[in-house]
């Protein structure tokens, strides 16, 4: 059964009651990401994390962590560090 059966059925009860028939299937879907949304910024705010960043940002930042020398800020390749690797002079 899906979601328009299931609300045929109950728009029958609610009829059979005298009750007013219930919200058609989908009808809230946004409100309830919004309301998620605002959940967790506020939850965010709360702990002392920014409560908003541009999902780019959000992505780039989970990228670096699972991958080492990923792309920077700048948007060039980072350049490995360790012994036996060139300093940003060259040298």
């Amino acid at each position: 059964m899906d979601a328009m059966h299931q609300h045929m059925i109950d728009s029958y009860r609610a009829a059979q009651h005298g009750e007013a028939p219930p919200p058609l299937p989908g009808r809230h879907d946004w409100e309830v990401v919004r309301q998620a949304r605002d959940a967790r910024r506020f939850e965010a705010v709360i702990e002392g994390r920014p409560a908003h960043r541009r999902w780019r940002t959000a992505l780039r930042e989970r990228v670096a962590r699972r991958l080492p020398g990923t792309v920077g800020r700048s948007g060039s390749p980072a350049r490995p560090v360790g012994p036996g690797t060139p300093g940003p002079s060259g040298v």
